[in-house]
């Protein structure tokens, strides 16, 4: 009989274009070469195929984040490390991702809002600050930074790489993943 190993959820929180995208694609080799089976939910992937009936209000992205928790707290149940990258804006919503999968390390990709704003290939920021789109996280919805992040990441001046070995550390740190 397989040996049956406790998952852990690893979410992501952070501004549109903070980085969380590219340091899960970054950690998720990191911690499957330390023998963990890893699945990553990006949120603009993960909404596509769970939640394409919902808008961009705060109740259908709290909906959504619930979607994700349930999906990632399944995961966890089966012994796999679900890397959640998502905007999750809300601390509510986290609060309920916590409760809901139990084995959680919050990671706050902390980028300032200019930041982001120079990193939007979409464009996305400029047509918030146009007018075209409503509701945009930062510009004209709140962002509600974790209070007390199990690991909070400042990405200025850093590589999704560098990042994501410092996400690494953390978990170490936590007593999630063992020492390399």
């Amino acid at each position: 009989m397989a040996e049956h190993r406790p998952g852990f959820c690893v979410w992501l929180t952070g501004l549109p274009c903070a980085g969380k995208t590219s340091i899960a694609r970054q950690l998720a080799p990191v911690l499957s070469g330390r023998g963990l089976d890893v699945e990553l939910l990006d949120g603009d992937e993960v909404r596509r195929q769970l939640s394409p009936d919902l808008g961009f209000d705060r109740a259908s992205r709290e909906v959504h984040a619930d979607r994700v928790a349930y999906l990632a707290g399944v995961l966890v149940r089966h012994g796999v490390v679900p890397i959640v990258a998502l905007i999750s804006p809300y601390a509510s919503s986290r609060a309920r991702a916590r409760e809901e999968i139990g084995r959680f390390a919050e990671v706050y990709v902390a980028t300032p809002l200019e930041v982001c704003e120079a990193r939007d290939a979409k464009g996305l920021y400029r047509r918030a600050r146009a007018g075209e789109i409503r509701g945009f996280t930062g510009v004209d919805d709140p962002y509600e930074p974790p209070e007390r992040a199990e690991i909070r990441i400042d990405t200025v001046g850093r590589s999704p790489g560098e990042c994501a070995r410092q996400v690494a550390d953390g978990l170490v740190r936590l007593g999630f993943v063992p020492a390399a």
